[in-house]
């Protein structure tokens, strides 16, 4: 779409924006492709470079903690690579858009697939990260979460201060629960949404890609915010076809002119 094209779903969307009683952001890994950091899958993504790893993560995770922490020690080159992109990613121009409109009071919710902090470098605060964070690790037992750098690691496998369990990374593993508080906060951020914003996810991978069919169930709006269809597309009520860094601005700055002219 140009930014003559994005006119209308744009306006269509600050309106709706502003008419909705809870909007939440479902937000997939395409908003973090703007900001230079690659998919795991499809074009450029890492699995499509480097292979899909098998489905056994937390698996062995499990059985021999001890090795997968030395694993760490010794990342594949996709690993590397995703580090590498995570170190230098700041957040782009939809990140931003987003902690606007959450500072507007207009966006109430954020449940992020994504595992790059970029959504509080950016600013915003009411956060679920469905998928973890690489940024932070996290106790297997009590669920505690610590930044990387101020949790010493002194000894492999890393141990809870608090409970004694293994500490592991804060990123969802294949084989892995979610964590239950952050799955019960979506389902919980679902219910209560009356329009959901789809930025940039691919629709796919549940049981993310199911929140906003129980919205539009439930009589929700939903508006789609990507350069290419996805399986939810059909269900949409306005339908942005450009990156978020692109179009979401275009949405905040029609959310400002509308709640200007509002003004006496």
């Amino acid at each position: 779409m140009s930014a003559n094209d994005l006119e209308q779903p744009a306006e269509e969307t600050a309106r709706l924006l502003i008419g909705s009683r809870h909007v939440v952001a479902l937000v997939g890994a395409g908003l973090s492709v703007e900001s230079g950091i690659p998919p795991f899958r499809g074009p450029g993504g890492l699995w499509t470079k480097y292979g899909e790893p098998d489905m056994l993560g937390y698996e062995r995770f499990r059985k021999d903690p001890n090795m997968w922490w030395e694993e760490r020690t010794n990342p594949s080159q996709a690993e590397l690579e995703l580090t590498v992109a995570l170190c230098q990613a700041k957040p782009n121009a939809g990140h931003l858009a987003l902690t606007e409109l959450e500072d507007m009071g207009l966006l109430k919710h954020i449940i992020t697939q994504n595992v790059d902090n970029l959504h509080h470098e950016a600013g915003s605060r009411a956060i679920t990260e469905i998928h973890g964070n690489l940024t932070k690790l996290r106790c297997s037992g009590c669920a505690r979460r610590w930044p990387l750098a101020e949790f010493p690691i002194d000894e492999l496998p890393p141990h809870c201060p608090h409970c004694g369990s293994i500490v592991k990374s804060d990123g969802v593993m294949f084989g892995e629960p979610i964590p239950p508080d952050a799955l019960d906060e979506c389902i919980a951020q679902a219910r209560m949404c009356d329009c959901m914003l789809l930025v940039g996810t691919s629709a796919m991978v549940y049981p993310a890609a199911g929140f906003p069919v129980d919205v539009k169930r439930s009589g929700g709006k939903l508006i789609e915010v990507n350069p290419h269809e996805t399986p939810l597309t059909g269900l949409c009520d306005v339908v942005l076809r450009a990156p978020a860094g692109e179009s979401l601005p275009l949405v905040v700055a029609r959310v400002r002119q509308l709640a200007s002219l509002s003004q006496p």
